[in-house]
């Protein structure tokens, strides 16, 4: 980035509050952006710079959603669970269904249980932002459609 005879650096962490595979993701060659600067360093002339400064960290207004249930994607499972996007947009969060709340159906084995692509009913548990991480149960969600005669 051009800013006189600094030279100013985006780190990949400050690009975007969400996960991004790539700056392009964010931004492009070129392309004129505002951004807030965190550290100037005058004597390397270097500049540090953020744009989801300038953003509300948008998981810190899903903590609002904990206790609610929602149907989401499954992303990717893993050896401990399975990973459930919690939101439409291809760029949202994705939070983990541990093993022990993906059902009864063989719970050391969520492959055999859920497979990518499903559409999966989950309760949010509970939303780190420190950590960035959310939690979900598929047993709760079912349970909660069930008491709900409306659902």
């Amino acid at each position: 980035m051009d800013i006189g005879s600094f030279e100013a650096l985006i780190n990949i962490a400050e690009l975007s509050w969400r996960p991004i595979s790539h700056p392009s993701d964010v931004v492009a060659v070129g392309q004129r952006i505002s951004a807030e600067i965190l550290d100037v360093d005058p004597i390397r002339e270097h500049v540090s710079l953020s744009l989801k400064a300038l953003h509300e960290d948008p998981m810190r207004l899903l903590t609002g959603q904990i206790g609610q249930t929602i149907v989401g994607r499954v992303t990717k499972l893993v050896l401990f669970g399975a990973f459930v996007r919690i939101e439409e947009m291809e760029s949202s969060f994705e939070g983990l269904v541990h093993n022990s709340e993906l059902g009864e159906e063989q719970p050391d084995h969520p492959q055999l249980v859920v497979q990518v692509g499903d559409a999966l009913p989950v309760k949010i548990l509970n939303i780190d932002p420190v950590q960035r991480r959310i939690t979900l149960s598929h047993p709760q969600a079912i349970s909660a459609g069930q008491d709900d005669p409306g659902a």
